[in-house]
């Protein structure tokens, strides 16, 4: 890349921690950033709002893991921590014909109908989950795990159900999922990782096959068994992969940054209660101010590619770095770095990234909207005085580049309203 040779590589943190201090000193610096990845991987993040924007719709920019060049001449070993978001297959490891029939078969279950026809369970889950909550704060002192007990259960239950996952897979499929989204774990317990989590999907699917249901899953194996030109078993696994990962990930992480962020601007959170934004603002802040996703593996250009003046070499994996996208000064002004609920109101609307966009926008986003508008309305109308029980510089952040949160939440949930 034509970056000046005084400049460094940025190398990713691989135990995580805030992005945000290194993404305004990169963003400083220009809109793409040369980066090497673990296991000395040279690759690129692309940093800038309307850069990434212009890349990630370009039509020189390939998903398909035949053009990562690393890979292809074998310097990518079988234990990176990363591997499976290069090689897993299924929509986001797609090009052309083949990502619009994967994406084809997967849509029917995220239409604006069948997402609205979820509202009702969705609202049963979690005013459920809220009892929960309070249930476990008394059990502790007043003090509960947010994230535990409320921000992951909501989103695994409604991704579980759409699937036809039975609830004694959730809890292990998490953690599974978590260990691949990880990227300070070393190559052994990658690839046995990796292994179970095929193997737990693999008897998912054994399960519906057996007793087909109205779920995603009973459907994709209809379409394996009836159309076998429309997906391969490799095909139907790799598709449960990102299912569930990115159906429950993303909007964990979204809960749980929402509520750190009004816990930590109570005034935003009092501008909500007096009408002055609502849900739907506090879900477009978050989802600009502190992304769910940090940087997302993987993109390449098909051939050398000038991006905001950086030539980005043709194979180099590319990192969507939609944290710094959404607090560029450029796109959002001078106070990029505020976190303000009335943002939309005041400019007309609140422009981010963190969802995609392009041919691979998340297929999930209504429904990540909506499973988060619920979840802080009814949160915070039940538990008005809610806070953190630690002040945010001693929560523990994700182990990852990849995933923008922390690790646990504890609050205190305060007096419930009937």
């Amino acid at each position: 890349m034509d970056n000046p040779s005084s400049r460094t590589p940025h190398r990713p943190d691989p135990a995580g921690g805030c992005p945000h201090a290194d993404n305004a000193r990169l963003l400083a610096r220009g809109a793409v950033a040369t980066v090497l990845l673990p296991g000395e991987v040279e690759g690129a993040a692309v940093l800038g709002h309307e850069a990434l924007r212009e890349f990630l719709a370009h039509p020189d920019v390939a998903k398909g893991a035949e053009h990562f060049t690393a890979l292809r001449e074998g310097h990518v070993t079988a234990g990176w921590p990363l591997l499976t978001f290069a090689t897993v297959q299924g929509m986001t490891t797609a090009d052309g014909d083949d990502h619009r029939r994967l994406r084809s078969l997967v849509s029917k279950a995220f239409t604006t109908r069948r997402v609205e026809q979820l509202r009702p369970r969705i609202v049963d889950l979690t005013d459920g989950l809220l009892d929960d909550l309070d249930a476990a704060a008394r059990d502790g002192g007043g003090v509960a795990d947010l994230r535990r007990h409320f921000a992951l259960p909501l989103p695994m239950g409604v991704i579980g159900e759409l699937l036809g996952v039975e609830a004694a897979y959730l809890d292990r499929l998490h953690h599974l999922s978590n260990q691949v989204v990880a990227t300070d774990i070393g190559p052994e317990q990658v690839v046995a990782a990796n292994r179970e989590l095929v193997a737990v999907l693999a008897a998912v699917a054994s399960a519906r096959a057996e007793n087909p249901g109205d779920d995603l899953t009973s459907a994709l194996i209809a379409a394996r068994d009836e159309e076998g030109d429309r997906l391969s078993q490799q095909e139907l696994i790799g598709t449960l992969v990102l299912m569930i990962i990115a159906g429950h990930e993303t909007t964990l992480n979204l809960i749980t940054n929402a509520v750190r962020a009004l816990c930590g601007h109570r005034d935003q959170l009092e501008s909500v209660l007096r009408g002055e934004a609502d849900w739907a603002d506090v879900v477009e802040e978050t989802l600009r101010w502190d992304a769910p996703v940090s940087y997302f593996p993987f993109r390449y250009p098909v051939r050398d590619l000038t991006l905001d003046g950086t030539v980005i070499p043709r194979g180099t994996p590319v990192l969507a770095g939609y944290s710094a996208a959404g607090r560029d000064p450029a796109a959002h002004g001078a106070d990029a770095d505020r976190f303000d609920v009335t943002r939309a109101r005041r400019t007309g609307a609140v422009r981010h990234l963190s969802l995609g966009h392009g041919a691979h926008y998340c297929l999930g986003a209504p429904l990540a909207r909506m499973e988060a508008t619920i979840a802080l309305r009814r949160l915070f109308t039940r538990f008005p005085d809610l806070d953190l029980a630690v002040p945010e510089r001693d929560l523990t952040r994700h182990a990852s580049f990849v995933g923008n949160s922390v690790r646990a939440l504890p609050v205190r949930p305060g007096a419930a309203r009937p």
